[in-house]
């Protein structure tokens, strides 16, 4: 070949070298690379490229508290890749997730390939769901990076870090080996201790009802009425009590037992005298569509899923190209959904279902970003029954929750007809009873997402001055419950209100404190462990701001306030850190926590030492006390005083390997009865939950 012609080729070669767009995922590359036609390189930089070292603090104190980043080692590979991928590309184009995390990440990757591609141009784009719309939209928008996001997430970064790794050697020293404390994640537990706290100190009181049931004459439909007032009297109070996270209300009446039954004696056989009969319309609206905290509450409360399920789903989901961005605090709708919801709503379900007006949502929380969206489907074209076939079954019902949810915000409101009955019965003394109904009289938006209804009674026709015949009555004995524990749900809506925290950090805080093993899970409900109370009891005592509601708030405003370009972020991390350094010194010499051995009354069968009860993420289990010496180990089953109702055997409390709790037959494998809750034990399963 002539010199001319290689010269032509290499020519040719430079000119066909593409430009380069980088993304978090291979998932989201493959899908990008489906709507780019070829058009450029896509390449997935496996999330985060450069980190903090673990081996040792990584932030210089005396210097402005800089980060010292560095490339782990599990990421230099993947970090040679890409400077092989952008050699010769004329532009790099920077895709991150539209937030904090995803701006860090292309800043981390602007500063490692920069210098290696001197001649590239470096731009950012982002987008909110993955479509060709968006990304070609996307392309006429690029810009630089932004710094005051980076800044934000390198503050966030450096004040867990700092807090972290100067406070966990505190928790060694002074409660136990190889635990830890978070910036937040102590906040959460703290959240968690002080419920059980008030729980244990809730007294609870013993009340009773009368209730009355009656029905019209010659109708078989029988109605229950509930006593009220007794000579015009209320029977029935309420009581407020102070929580560490808000207030708790409950009701009770003042009838004794002996009140109860000097009232059934005197009713008995009595027709009841309607004296009123009250009837109202009754409207609700739809719910705003679902942000990041509400998509994990709703999941959890339908599926069951944990918060970290849930966020790995949605991942999958937004990166298939089926939903928008999931780590998002706006309640706010594109006008291309909305008009295509619409049209949607009027040809599926009839034009009575849609809303006469557009409805838009305004968030309430001071940091949400108005410019994002909300957790909507792309294409309302989508369906469920292609997602279960191409992903699976959970991801199908994420999905279908996530467009119900956002098609609904759009349709009219549900419509109830509500009826309150008043009857009296007289004889030495004048009794009150009151019945409530309610019927549905149009679905509205509950059509396309249902909620759990009360199991309100449906009431016949009524007029007032009607006599209703007596059938029987009955006293039912109550007792004040205790505010309830938190479940995963609620923890999060309590962080969420009080500001602690962002989208993205709900569900690890919440793994972390079962990895931590500072909080169990029984039905569903949280409750600390004596690990958990214990590093809460001395985080209270010597660090008072550090699991604080508002201090913590206060400084998740001043994160936003850095990504706003208000602030800078330096001072703000040392405003923190000079009363924390004189705290941890203080510290040194504080009196520690001890934590209470619990032993058991039996001994090692292997080297007769004391069996002690230890705690891991699957529940309580018994170790020898001669540990490492003796690796004697033997799971704890709480047996409880119920019949299995397959097979007459022992129900027993068991776990998952998730940590789930779950009843069982003490006879199994030969027999499988097996249910979720302890009130279920007495209904027969067919189909026993998976472990």
């Amino acid at each position: 070949m002539k010199k001319g012609h290689c010269d032509i080729l290499v020519f040719v070669c430079k000119t066909m070298v593409k430009d380069v767009i980088l993304v978090e995922s291979p998932t989201k590359a493959k899908t990008l690379t489906r709507f780019l036609a070829g058009k450029y390189t896509v390449i997935a930089s496996m999330g985060h490229i450069r980190d903090l070292p673990k081996s040792k603090l990584g932030v210089d104190l005396e210097n402005n508290f800089e980060p010292q980043y560095i490339i782990p080692k599990d990421k230099q590979k993947t970090v040679k890749e890409l400077k092989e991928k952008v050699k010769g590309a004329k532009l790099v184009i920077l895709a991150t997730d539209p937030d904090r995390e995803g701006e860090a990440i292309s800043f981390h990757l602007h500063e490692i390939l920069k210098d290696f591609n001197k001649k590239a141009d470096f731009e950012r784009i982002v987008f909110h769901e993955i479509t060709k719309g968006a990304i070609d939209e996307a392309m006429t928008h690029k810009r630089k990076i932004d710094q005051d996001l980076v800044n934000a997430q390198t503050a966030r970064r450096v004040l867990d870090r700092v807090v972290g790794y100067k406070l966990s050697p505190i928790l060694w020293k002074k409660v136990k080996r190889h635990l830890s404390a978070g910036r937040v994640q102590s906040v959460a537990l703290r959240l968690i201790v002080e419920r059980e706290s008030e729980i244990k100190k809730f007294e609870s009181r013993t009340f009773f009802r009368v209730l009355l049931d009656v029905n019209k004459k010659k109708d078989s439909n029988v109605v229950e009425f509930e006593l009220t007032k007794i000579n015009n009297e209320k029977i029935e109070s309420s009581t407020q009590i102070d929580l560490y996270d808000g207030t708790y209300k409950y009701a009770f009446t003042s009838v004794t037992k002996e009140l109860a039954e000097s009232v059934l004696s005197d009713i008995k056989e009595q027709g009841l005298t309607i004296i009123d009969v009250q009837q109202k319309e009754t409207r609700r609206s739809p719910y705003p569509p679902f942000i990041t905290s509400t998509l994990q509450q709703a999941a959890f409360r339908r599926f069951g899923y944990a918060g970290k399920r849930t966020m790995s789903l949605a991942q999958r989901l937004y990166e298939e190209g089926f939903i928008t961005y999931h780590r998002t605090d706006s309640f706010n709708l594109s006008d291309v959904f909305i008009k295509a919801s619409r049209e949607y709503i009027e040809k599926e379900l009839g034009k009575e279902y849609l809303s006469p007006e557009v409805k838009i949502f305004k968030t309430k929380a001071k940091s949400a970003q108005e410019a994002h969206e909300a957790i909507r489907p792309v294409n309302i074209e989508s369906k469920k029954e292609a997602i279960k076939r191409e992903l699976g079954n959970d991801y199908a019902n994420l999905y279908d929750l996530i467009f119900r949810r956002a098609v609904a915000t759009q349709m009219s409101d549900a419509i109830f007809g509500s009826t309150k009955l008043i009857g009296e019965i007289k004889k030495d003394k004048s009794y009150i009873f009151e019945a409530s109904g309610s019927v549905m009289k149009f679905p509205g938006f509950l059509k396309v997402y249902s909620v759990k209804e009360d199991d309100t009674q449906i009431l016949p026709e009524i007029s007032t001055g009607e006599v209703l015949e007596y059938k029987n009555s009955k006293v039912s004995e109550h007792t004040t419950t205790p505010p309830p524990r938190y479940n995963e749900a609620s923890l999060i809506s309590s962080l969420e209100k009080h500001g602690i925290g962002r989208p993205s950090t709900y569900a690890p805080i919440i793994s972390t404190l079962f990895d931590r093993l500072y909080v169990e899970k029984n039905e569903a409900r949280l409750s600390p462990t004596e690990i958990g109370i214990s590093v809460t009891e001395f985080l209270v005592k010597n660090f008072s701001n550090i699991d604080d509601i508002p201090f913590t708030a206060k400084m998740e405003e001043q994160l936003d306030e850095i990504a706003e370009g208000k602030i800078k972020w330096q001072p703000m991390i040392k405003e923190f850190y000079t009363p924390f350094a004189k705290q941890l010194k203080e510290a040194e010499n504080a009196e520690g926590v001890k934590i209470e051995i619990e032993y058991s009354d039996r001994m090692c069968p292997k080297d007769n030492g004391r069996l002690l009860f230890r705690q891991s993420k699957f529940g309580k289990f018994l170790a020898c006390e001669n540990f490492p010496e003796c690796r004697f180990t033997e799971s704890v089953t709480e047996t409880l005083d119920i019949p299995c109702p397959k097979d007459g055997g022992r129900i027993v409390m068991k776990r998952t390997r998730k940590g789930r709790t779950f009843y069982g037959c003490s006879n199994y494998p030969n027999c499988d009865f097996a249910v979720w809750k302890k009130e279920d034990v007495v209904k027969p399963v067919e189909t026993p939950p998976a472990n």
